[in-house]
């Protein structure tokens, strides 16, 4: 692709034919995106991001605004993988009292899911005139979302079963004739860590137990990933905030529209187009800049 970029600079400048300055200058814009292809795939090197991902969001502080923004991203990252062409499938669900979730876990199966998805993780912060109040005030919410790599079963996490505490009970999601007449959900809270995991959409207790303790093992070396760069920056002497309760994104659709990372500084004022799964451009500023 070089050589062929080179040969139509060189033609150009021979000839000095519009045509020929035409050609030459696709050939470099076909070049510049290949290069840009390549830096961007370099960046997917880490040892879990060609896995599927496991991401959660919650409703912050703040009722129905909360939990209703969590599930306007919930429908954003869905958008997303559609859009990808990945899967995703819901593992649990808590709905809002009034509108919304207050939390949701869905896989998202795709390759690379997990180094692209990794950018999202922390707080994302809307701005928007509330369609709850009746008096029209602009009210800011949040929403935290978590990502974490699904772990194949032949990897080796070592979990002490006595650091565990596993409780069951019964679903409460859609789940047809066995909801709410078998425990079938499991929660395992690790206790060391104080990581909780849930899991109830399978009508299978074991099914549940099994998938939520390899949704566990990916926590844990998700844990262990992040620990581990927090110790590099501060011998590095950084000392950035990196993590799950940092805020890395704010959408404002009032007074003005905009939607901007804070880590790497990119915006659109497509804030809608962003609604609608539109986040490449956001996850790929953030991976080239080496935050991802």
């Amino acid at each position: 692709m070089a050589e062929e970029a080179r040969t139509a600079i060189e033609l150009w400048k021979d000839e000095n034919d519009p045509e020929l300055m035409e050609e030459a200058s696709a050939a470099v814009r076909k070049l510049a995106k290949e290069v840009a292809a390549l830096e961007f795939s370099s960046k997917m090197s880490g040892e879990y991001d060609e896995a599927n991902a496991i991401l959660e969001i919650n409703g912050g502080a703040g009722g129905t605004e909360a939990q209703d923004w969590a599930e306007m991203l919930y429908r954003m990252y869905l958008r997303w993988a559609e859009r990808r062409g990945f899967k995703a499938k819901e593992l649990d669900r808590l709905p809002g009292e009034a509108a919304g979730v207050k939390s949701v876990t869905v896989l998202v199966e795709g390759q690379y899911a997990y180094g692209y998805l990794k950018a999202e993780q922390g707080v994302h912060r809307l701005v928007r005139i509330s369609p709850f109040d009746s008096n029209a005030r602009r009210h800011t919410s949040f929403a935290s979302v978590a990502v974490t790599p699904d772990i194949e079963d032949d990897v080796e996490v070592d979990i002490d079963e006595g650091d565990l505490k596993i409780d069951t009970f019964r679903a409460s999601g859609a789940g047809g004739q066995h909801v709410n007449k078998t425990d079938s959900a499991v929660r395992i809270t690790h206790i060391p860590t104080g990581i909780v995991v849930v899991c109830q959409n399978e009508r299978s207790q074991h099914k549940n137990k099994a998938l939520a303790m390899k949704i566990l093992k990916g926590k844990l070396i998700e844990r262990e990933l992040r620990l581990k760069e927090e110790k590099l920056n501060e011998i590095k002497g950084e000392r950035k905030k990196i993590d799950f309760g940092s805020q890395i994104r704010s959408y404002v659709m009032h007074p003005y529209r905009m939607v901007k990372d804070l880590r790497s500084g990119y915006e659109t004022s497509d804030v809608d187009s962003v609604l609608d799964g539109a986040i490449d451009p956001f996850i790929e500023s953030l991976l080239l800049m080496g935050k991802g």
